[in-house]
């Protein structure tokens, strides 16, 4: 009897100490809320080809230069394409899902109870370039490395890791120190360096041709630097055969080429030096893409739609700087600003104008006044939120002359009460200090025509007594520049996911608006801002983060931080006629370097 009963008490103690695994299972994937839309036994990814033929070259343009290859040191300027092209991480995203991954490294996930850990088991199969194994070692120095040595992206993860451990030959294992729901999924996505490649090195003092060894199916096979770097793919990679990588990474050779200006890009594809160019300009589209090699057919014009947030394009204002420290004077900007004017020069009036930081989705903020829970949550903010964050916000509407006369009266009248004014057709203030800001641009930037923007407002602005002074310089300089935030002005542009999370702190979070080279251009430090970024993460239902995030998108809008421009509401693409893609099943994030050059082929 008590033989038995000692039996049941083992049996008793041993389903009691398994009760907190028996929540957790392994799994070929997880999302930010539901269940993964692929199934474990998914062949491919839904907007891959999965019979694309492997083989062919092309070439792609890149404007300005390049000082490194170490994509993710601090120091130099790297082509921004070869972290995406010749590194891997644990997971990897499907472009047709808000946010979901699938393994890649490891080959399976499991999950703590309310998410507390995370575990990735390693694929056996799991290699570098060179043919060596990938380790659970390998795994946390990456970690570990990156974020105390590595590029500022890296810096945050860390601190929200309460430890990272090997619990097995294949199994490593991340603790979190804070409820957040996304981490899970973003603590894979951490690119996999190797560790014996850098012992008796600092990582941190990396030159720019240490190139880290990857596991990617490309490979740097010769460069020179600031001209051109070649990515071959790699015959023996090791993930050729997985399902999240089949119809992938097609093409023998990638290309980049290096541009001293946008024009003369334009002019090598028009050559068919370079086999596609991404295009910004809804009027350039249509008006300067009807050359002798379009005619004929060889090069194709590909319009590829997509579901994403509009995200912030425009010109940013340094609020560490006065007078843009004070919200009346960058509202006077704003008014300032003629958009629609501007807008119908430029482009045609054929691009509309970002309303929000995430128009065009349903996180966008709703017009008029906040209600139910995007009201809760800004209302203990009420006193610290600037005018329209609760009672509704629109930026600034000109009439669409050139004169823009009501909202040049608006501008004055703010600027009359943050103490300027006009004396002697200037602009000053108490201290008879003239009104200057000068806006940094890089060179020939190929992303907006920022110059011309600037130099139209330019001229708006001196009918205010505003001086406004361009500065162009070349990609180094204004990368130094940048990040030292060297300016009053400068162009911006942050793309966002159907699933914002912890990269929101990173661009708007005041514990980064101090750190050199921080993505947080505009200096801002709001407690609003920060709560909002919190509830995103902590929300456990898509509900709640929808709410949270038109809660964010007001005090960003409302905060007139930066001059709005227009929106990219498609992808726009030209290309060789030789270069194919499934137009038929396209990604709800529409282009970007997951769809060009990932799923493309070559086919004569």
């Amino acid at each position: 009897m008590i033989n038995v009963i000692n039996r049941l008490f083992l049996s008793a103690i041993l389903a009691f100490s398994m009760s907190g695994q028996a929540v957790s299972e392994k799994m070929h994937g997880i999302a930010m809320y539901g269940d993964p839309a692929l199934p474990p036994d998914f062949v491919s990814l839904p907007y891959v080809n999965p019979d694309a033929p492997k083989g062919g070259k092309v070439v792609t343009g890149n404007v300005g230069t390049y000082s490194s290859l170490n994509a993710f040191a601090r120091k130099g300027t790297p082509p921004w394409q070869l972290r995406y092209l010749t590194h891997e991480a644990l997971v990897g995203r499907s472009y047709d899902e808000n946010f979901t991954v699938y393994g890649l490294l490891a080959e399976s996930i499991e999950l703590g109870p309310n998410r507390q850990w995370v575990e990735f088991t390693l694929r056996d199969e799991a290699r570098f370039s060179d043919g060596s194994k990938v380790t659970v070692e390998d795994v946390i120095w990456s970690y570990e490395t990156l974020s105390r040595s590595g590029h500022a992206r890296y810096a945050g993860l860390l601190k929200k890791i309460d430890k990272i451990e090997a619990t097995g030959p294949r199994t490593v294992r991340m603790t979190f120190n804070t409820a957040e729901r996304e981490l899970a999924l973003v603590s894979g996505l951490r690119p996999i360096l190797k560790k014996a490649q850098w012992e008796g090195k600092d990582f941190s003092e990396a030159g720019g041709e240490d190139i880290p060894i990857g596991t990617a199916p490309y490979v740097v096979s010769g460069y020179e630097l600031g001209r051109y770097v070649i990515l071959r793919r790699n015959p023996d990679y090791w993930g050729r055969n997985l399902n999240l990588t089949r119809g992938t990474d097609n093409f023998d050779e990638i290309r980049i080429e290096f541009y001293g200006d946008g024009a003369v890009l334009h002019e090598a594809f028009k050559a068919k030096a370079i086999s596609y160019i991404r295009e910004f300009n809804a009027e350039a589209w249509e008006s300067h893409y009807d050359f002798p090699a379009v005619q004929s057919g060889d090069i194709v014009k590909s319009l590829i739609p997509h579901s994403k947030p509009s995200g912030i394009t425009g010109f940013v204002m340094n609020t560490r700087r006065k007078p843009l420290d004070d919200w009346r004077v960058r509202d006077a900007l704003l008014h300032a600003f003629n958009f629609e004017f501007i807008n119908d020069t430029i482009t045609g009036g054929r691009q509309p104008r970002i309303t929000s930081y995430f128009s065009g989705s349903n996180l966008g903020m709703l017009e008029g006044p906040a209600e139910g829970r995007v009201r809760e949550l800004l209302e203990p903010f009420a006193a610290e939120l600037l005018p329209g964050a609760l009672e509704g916000y629109k930026f600034p509407v000109g009439d669409g002359t050139q004169r823009n006369r009501r909202n040049l009266r608006r501008a004055m009248e703010l600027l009359n009460e943050a103490g300027w004014h006009v004396r002697d057709g200037v602009l000053k203030n108490g201290n008879d200090q003239p009104f200057e800001l000068t806006v940094l641009l890089r060179q020939d930037n190929l992303i907006g025509q920022a110059s011309i923007f600037m130099n139209i407002y330019a001229q708006a602005l001196e009918r205010l007594g505003i001086k406004l002074i361009l500065e162009s310089t070349d990609t180094s300089q204004f990368t130094e520049r940048e990040a030292e935030y060297d300016f009053d002005l400068t162009y911006i542009r942050r793309a966002f996911s159907l699933s914002p999370g912890n990269e929101q702190r990173y661009y708007w979070g005041s514990e980064y608006a101090d750190i050199p080279g921080s993505r947080n251009l505009m200096g801002m430090k709001s407690p609003a801002a920060e709560a909002m970024i919190d509830e995103m993460l902590a929300s456990e239902t898509q509900e709640e983060f929808v709410s949270a995030v038109r809660a964010l998108d007001r005090v960003l809008t409302s905060g007139r931080y930066v001059i709005p421009i227009h929106q990219y509401s498609d992808g726009r693409v030209a290309h060789l006629k030789e270069l194919k893609f499934p137009k038929d099943s396209l990604p709800v994030y529409g282009d970007g370097i997951w769809l060009l050059p990932k799923t493309w082929w070559y086919e004569e």
